[in-house]
This record gives structure tokens, sequence and C-alpha cells, in this order.
């Protein structure tokens, strides 16, 4: 009898710290997990990438939003279900819980295969970080990508612009009008450039030299005159009067900023718009 109840108090001992761990282990996972969206930051429903892409895309995105405080999003579907393009990503954006901080900012850049239309929707200080001409100028950047089928381009190229325009915004001056990204030109156009420059002088010098056949090389100046051609005389300018018109241009203001409006969950969205 002793040993049966040795044994069952060893068995109870045993279940209750395999409970006591177990109670432990979620709350420490519980805490590890952040709050939000369960999804990725990369979603590939309409499957345009390979496995390998959205390993080396996911992480790339995880980065920038951890180092930015910034949810940078993208998702690609095979159709729109009836909504607009603007609709579906501000939706998916709201409804799945992405955000960072108390306003919720982030940017999601959304891909509708069927339509070959795509969205940018921003959120929170994202509003502001993305500026209207700033969209503009990103669009520029990897439409031409996801015209061609390179996609994996141009969402590093979205992903890389998110990153630059970011760290533009903490410095209190988001890239907006009249102040944009100097776009980078490759070294080898430069020195294309000035080949094809060098190429260009050397014939059109190569021409003319051919057509000077007549002319011999002189000793002075004076022996390339003809005799009795120049004949200066004496000659007295007045001034008279002057008369002076003036007329006010009218500069056109460009704006800048962001365009905002409120998605069907009632939370405010900028972004933009296209096909590709």
């Amino acid at each position: 009898m002793k040993r049966k109840k040795t044994r069952r108090y060893i068995s109870g001992m045993i279940v209750a710290v395999l409970l006591f761990l177990l109670c432990v282990v979620q709350n420490v996972n519980a805490e590890d997990v952040p709050a939000g969206s369960e999804l990725p930051r990369l979603v590939d429903d309409a499957d345009i990438l390979t496995d390998s892409e959205e390993k080396e895309l996911n992480q790339q995105l995880d980065t920038v939003s951890e180092e930015q405080e910034c949810d940078v999003i993208i998702v690609t579907v095979d159709s729109l279900n009836g909504k607009t393009v603007e609709e579906y990503a501000d939706d998916y954006y709201d409804d799945n819980g992405y955000g960072y901080g108390e306003n919720d900012s982030g940017i999601l850049f959304l891909v509708a295969m069927d339509d070959r239309e795509w969205n940018i929707s921003t959120s929170g200080d994202a509003i502001t970080a993305f500026t209207d001409a700033g969209l503009a100028y990103m669009e520029d950047q990897f439409v031409p990508d996801l015209s061609d089928g390179a996609y994996l381009d141009a969402f590093s190229k979205y992903t890389s612009l998110c990153d630059d325009f970011l760290t533009q915004a903490e410095k209190g001056e988001p890239y907006d009008t009249g102040h944009l990204p100097k776009k980078k030109v490759s070294l080898w156009w430069i020195a294309g450039d000035l080949l094809i420059g060098a190429m260009i002088a050397f014939v059109m010098a190569m021409i003319k030299k051919t057509k000077l056949k007549s002319v011999k090389s002189q000793v002075t100046a004076a022996e390339y005159e003809k005799a009795g051609s120049l004949d200066l005389t004496v000659r007295t300018d007045h001034f008279v009067n002057r008369v002076v018109t003036t007329r006010k241009i009218e500069r056109k203001q460009e704006s800048g900023g962001s365009s905002v409006h409120t998605g069907s969950s009632g939370k405010s969205h900028g972004g933009r718009s296209g096909k590709f």
C-alpha cells in the first residue's frame, strides 16, 4: 500500500511540474509574439515568386520594417473580388491587423494579376512619409519591372525605396514636390556618353579638315588679310532715350503633401494606384 501511495504521489508531482512548465512556456510565447497581424509581411497569393525569392524578400521586408518601426508589406492576389484596387488594399491592411505603434503606421503594396493593377496604401506616420509626389517617383522606379514580369526586382526596389523614404522622413523633411531623390546614373552610361561624344567630335574635325585644301599656314596674321579690304572710318553713337516695359510673371505654386481618404473601416489612408 505504501508503494502505491508513493507512486501516486510521485505521479502527481510530475503532472503538477509539467503543468507548471506548460503555463510558463505559454506565457513566454505570448510575450514574444508581437501584437498585430499574424500574417507575414509578404503574402504571395498569386504565386508569382519562387520559394527562395519569397524567403529573400520576406527577410528584406522584416529588416526594413523593424529598423524603421513601420510595417512594409507586399501582397499579390489573382483577383480583386469585385472591389477597386484601392478598396482591396485598404481593407487588407486594416482587416489583417497590420501597423506599427499606436498609429498603426505602415505601407502596403498590392499587385492584382488578373486586372494588371497595383496600389500602395499608407497608414499612420507613413501617410506623411510617402507624399503624393514621392509615390509618383516610386512608381517610375518599379512599374517598368512589373510590366516586364521582373517581379522580384520590382518588389526589391519598392522595399529599398521605402527604407530611403522613411529615413528621410525621420529627418523632418519627407521627400516631396521639389525635393525628391536624385536618380543615380551608372558609371557605364557616363563613360559611354564621353566616348560617343569624343568620337563625334573627332569625325567632325576630320570632315572640316578635308575641306581646308586651299588654306596654307602663314607666318603672320597680316598675311591672312586681303589688301585694301579693311577701311576704318570714324563712327559716333548718341544716346537719345530709354523705354522700359515691365510685366509681372505669375508663378504657378506647386502643391505638395499627401492626399488622404477614408477606408471602409473608418481609418485614414494615403496612397496611389495604377496599371502595369
